[in-house]
């Protein structure tokens, strides 16, 4: 490795006081084409589970309807009792009715039974992080904020994040209550939600980007920098990815998701990179 800039930390102060490794794992890919059924063997989900956190994963990102509640479920199977240092995120707001088919529920009525669902299968009386999978236009934000701020109270839940929304939405959210992390597409090719990043840095709020690696588009025009990159890092394009968001900005936290042991290995491995001023330049480049 060659002598280059670190990024700020490892490590991001959720809600401002509890501190998660800032590469996690996310669970997606446990579950089928479409994220819906089982995709592969359960026990061999259960290992790849455990072998995150063995490998220092403190962050755990999963959501009721990824299977739907087959992720949950395997979360608890693999890593229940929970360590004290180990958040899970889980979130709600989506039905699922097919493997194409998501339907937004916001009503109040169906996320707080959808939260205690996720804490039964998670077998926990608190989920350490609460996401609302995605907005309701048909319902006023301040119904649906309210009715997560009452579980919070309630002690149900820990934190409270959003999924998907806009810069404005975040500032309105975030006169309506605390929010703790913000998850919206963004990745080295993607930055559509930098004006939401700009929000969360400037309020302390976690950025969980999904498709951090871009959802296989590191290819065509963009992989000839990257490899230029990767090679004088001795990385892969993918570690590559998330070392830059890890450099982008102190508040990303990505949470890649995979079934297999070598890649779970081989994206954690991003956390050793360090990339140079001129790796960010060229790397930067790319989002243009």
């Amino acid at each position: 490795m060659s002598d280059t800039s670190h990024p700020a930390s490892e490590v991001f102060l959720l809600g401002g006081e509890l501190p998660v490794r800032r590469l996690g794992y996310g669970t997606a890919q446990l579950t089928g084409p479409g994220y819906w059924g089982p995709r592969g063997e359960r026990r061999d989900a259960v290992a790849v589970l455990r072998a995150a956190v063995e490998r220092g994963v403190t962050l755990i990102d999963t959501a009721d309807n990824y299977g739907p509640g087959l992720a949950e479920e395997l979360v608890a199977e693999a890593l229940h009792p929970y360590r004290e240092d180990l958040v899970i995120a889980t979130k709600g707001g989506v039905v699922r009715t097919g493997d194409s088919a998501w339907h937004i529920a916001g009503r109040p009525e169906q996320l707080r039974a959808m939260c205690e669902a996720s804490l039964r299968r998670l077998r926990t009386d608190r989920i350490g992080l609460y996401q609302l999978h995605r907005l309701d236009p048909q319902v006023p934000m301040a119904d649906q904020l309210g009715t997560l701020d009452e579980l919070r109270q309630e002690g149900k839940i820990r934190y409270i994040g959003l999924d998907t929304l806009t810069a404005d939405q975040l500032e309105q959210a975030l006169c309506l209550t605390g929010i703790a992390s913000v998850q919206n597409r963004f990745n080295l090719l993607d930055r559509a939600s930098d004006a939401v990043l700009k929000v969360c840095e400037a309020h302390g709020l976690a950025f969980l980007p999904w498709f951090p690696l871009a959802n296989g588009a590191l290819t065509g025009e963009a992989a000839a920098a990257l490899d230029g990159v990767a090679d004088r890092h001795g990385a892969t394009r993918g570690q590559i990815a998330l070392a830059w968001l890890l450099h982008r900005s102190p508040v990303l936290c990505p949470t890649p998701g995979t079934g297999s042991p070598v890649h779970l290995a081989e994206n954690l491995g991003a956390r050793r990179i360090r990339l140079s001023a001129e790796d960010m330049s060229r790397l930067e480049a790319l989002g243009s």
